[in-house]
């Protein structure tokens, strides 16, 4: 339990009978002072440049310990309040003046290690790292281009990583968890930047002056369920997500028909058809992208009413696909823009932001009659047309000179937009009365997505090997999320970002699909470039391949649900970090392997062209999935031909684990 003492003139704060963090009069750790930011945004990216006027101490003057949950400190200016609560130590300043900066820092040990800020994609443990706390387009223009040059010189490197610095994130958040087992988080909404290059302190600045909290526990479990209490978690997922695999198809009625029907001809357990496309495409230099109307495209797809009853008495539910925008050529937007439900500019037009190759116009969440508006589309064209579930995409693309209904800056509201989206997906499912049978999937997030989003995914991958942005990248997406407070996340199958010869092939799909099926759920996507790349029925091999991993995936169901029970009552992740149960310091920085649940550790393929791997094995009694092979744990060789994925399971697992996973290891 944490509680407070002085110790002379020193208040002390304690973990149960570890001394981790002290206050003494004197201490200048803390300090405010005034700025201003210049953003330029560029599809999504943002270029920031910060001018700071002045940084002023604030020195500790006294301290006053009301009793073991309550303290006081009189600042040089102002005050701080210190509140225990469980396990979680609240602070809250009081009268610091008008200041729009504050930065302090947090003493650090040498061999600490740090993990979370959102989700990233490039590194786990952030030890040695500058974060900047920036909801953003992960797969910014500048990068991609750099990275289709290369891929079409032949002179790509997939194992060579670019400057974390150089990286942004969809889901940025201020909360990180120490291997020290304590968590960080700010009520922080404005710009962060978090500077863990220091050997023995942690810099945090904010762009605004906002309380925080410091959690601990006595395991990584309690450190997380502790966070969670704080932030909220994701509601158990609907019991026909784990029957198998979600297929993303495109292109018309027919094809979804047909499709689908190939695949349970060969025995594939096929839960769900997620097609993106159902309000309409475009076709641009990008690809087959949508067409942003959120009303039924009968063109498209005719009958598909009738199509979507005919799937649900198969017992395979429908998906579409939803965002925040709304496309200038169609009758929704034309509505909007008359009764003003738009985002404007300085102007006073509706700001029209590029994505990709095309403008569209945003949304004003903050406005009441537009909020209610965009809920009662999705509750009648999706929900009431029959949708099980939809990707809510997008969110990060708020710009910073937006004006406003309700008179917020952009600059301070833009890293909430996504979780304010993510609200309304939920309040409409709730209003509904279908939490609980209707899934959507969120990308971007920030503080208040984990109590509002039902699932995230991880956003528009490359379809690739590389570490950056391929296939490895989305493990520690997974783990970074699970140790935000996120726990459930999932990827698309053989990615999206798809250019020239940046495409998928059959290696790079079935490695990926192996890898889905040991993750809450398996869904597959077309990519930006359906044509180019590799899809789940391309050939009878692949097809197969999909078939066996829908099988096993569905075979574990009652396993996978349980870590997703587990995360909704305590928030501790179905996809966890190796080192939430083994003090071992390769445990801590393996960023390629994971915890499914308690009992399951999942060490995907993640380069092209191999057939065996390296994987490390935490100090247990280990078996092979598939093979009965036996391991107690250090760096072990094991051979991974497609479809036996380097999965192993405790051999001490509880009985009905060990019965669940006989059954998945039947599959064929």
């Amino acid at each position: 339990m944490v509680r407070m003492q002085m110790y002379g003139s020193v208040l002390q704060i304690f973990n149960n009978d570890d001394c981790v963090f002290t206050f003494a009069p004197g201490d200048d750790r803390f300090h405010v002072g005034n700025g201003t930011n210049t953003f330029e945004m560029d599809r999504g990216s943002f270029k920031i440049k910060e001018k700071e006027s002045f940084d002023k101490p604030l020195k500790l003057v006294s301290i006053r310990l009301i009793d073991e949950n309550n303290a006081t400190v009189t600042l040089s200016e102002g005050k701080m309040h210190f509140k225990v609560v469980g396990n979680r130590l609240d602070v809250k300043f009081e009268d610091l003046g008008d200041y729009n900066r504050l930065k302090f820092f947090i003493p650090a040990i040498a061999d600490e290690h740090i993990y979370g800020t959102g989700e990233t994609f490039t590194e786990f443990d952030l030890r040695g790292k500058k974060v900047n706390v920036w909801v953003a387009e992960h797969q910014n223009a500048r990068v991609l281009s750099k990275k289709i040059a290369k891929v079409t010189l032949g002179i790509r490197n997939s194992t060579k990583k670019d400057k974390f610095e150089s990286y942004e994130t969809y889901y940025a958040q201020p909360t990180f968890l120490s291997s020290r087992r304590y968590f960080f988080h700010s009520e922080c909404n404005a710009r962060c930047v978090f500077d863990f290059t220091q050997r023995d302190r942690h810099i945090l600045k904010f762009d605004s002056v906002a309380n925080f909290s410091i959690g601990f526990g006595h395991t990584f479990e309690d450190v997380l369920e502790e966070l969670t209490n704080l932030l909220g978690r994701q509601p158990e997922l609907p019991d026909w997500v784990y029957d198998g695999a979600i297929l993303g198809i495109q292109g018309g009625t027919d094809i979804m028909f047909g499709k689908v029907q190939r695949c349970v001809e060969k025995g594939m357990d096929v839960n769900g058809v997620w097609i993106q496309d159902w309000e309409g495409r475009r076709i641009t230099a990008f690809g087959k992208q949508l067409m942003w109307n959120w009303e039924w495209d009968e063109e498209l797809y005719p009958g598909l009413d009738s199509a979507i009853k005919s799937l649900n008495e198969m017992g395979i539910k429908v998906m579409g696909y939803c965002n925040p925008f709304l496309a200038i050529e169609k009758p929704l937007y034309e509505y909007a823009s008359k009764k003003g439900y738009c985002v404007k500019d300085k102007k006073g037009n509706d700001y029209m932001v590029t994505i990709t190759t095309f403008p569209a116009a945003m949304v004003d969440l903050t406005n009441p009659d537009a909020w209610n508006w965009l809920k009662g589309i999705i509750k009648k064209n999706m929900i009431d047309f029959g949708l099980s579930g939809w990707m809510a995409d997008f969110g990060e693309y708020l710009p910073t000179d937006a004006v406003l209904y309700n008179g917020e800056k952009g600059e301070l509201i833009h890293n909430t937009w996504p979780a304010l989206w993510a609200k309304l997906n939920r309040e409409v499912v709730e209003e509904s009365g279908k939490l609980g049978e209707i899934m959507f999937f969120t990308r971007a997030g920030h503080t208040e997505t984990p109590k509002y989003s039902t699932m995230m995914w991880n956003g528009d991958n490359h379809v690739d090997f590389s570490l950056d942005n391929g296939l490895p990248s989305v493990i520690p997406a997974m783990l970074s999320l699970t140790c935000s407070g996120f726990g459930l996340s999932h990827s698309d199958i053989g990615g999206y970002t798809t250019f020239g010869k940046l495409c998928r092939n059959e290696e790079l799909y079935m490695r990926w699909c192996e890898m889905a099926a040991f993750t809450p759920i398996m869904r597959s996507h077309e990519g930006n470039n359906p044509d180019l790349n590799v899809q789940f029925d391309y050939s009878d091999r692949v097809l197969n391949h999909q078939v066996k991993m829908s099988r096993i995936h569905k075979a574990l169901k009652p396993y996978i649900q349980k870590t997703v029970k587990e995360n909704a009552e305590r928030g501790i992740g179905a996809v966890r970090p190796i080192f939430f149960y083994y003090n071992e310091e390769k445990a801590f920085t393996e960023s390629y392997e994971f915890m499914l649940g308690r009992d399951i550790l999942v060490a995907p393929v993640i380069k092209e062209g191999v057939t065996a791997r390296e994987v490390y094995l935490p100090q247990d009694e280990w078996i092979q999935f598939g093979t009965g092979n036996a391991y107690s744990g250090g760096n072990v060789f094991v051979v991974t031909p497609l479809g036996q994925p380097a999965v192993f399971y405790r051999k001490n697992a509880p009985k009905d684990v060990l019965e669940i996973i006989k059954k998945a290891q039947e599959v064929k």
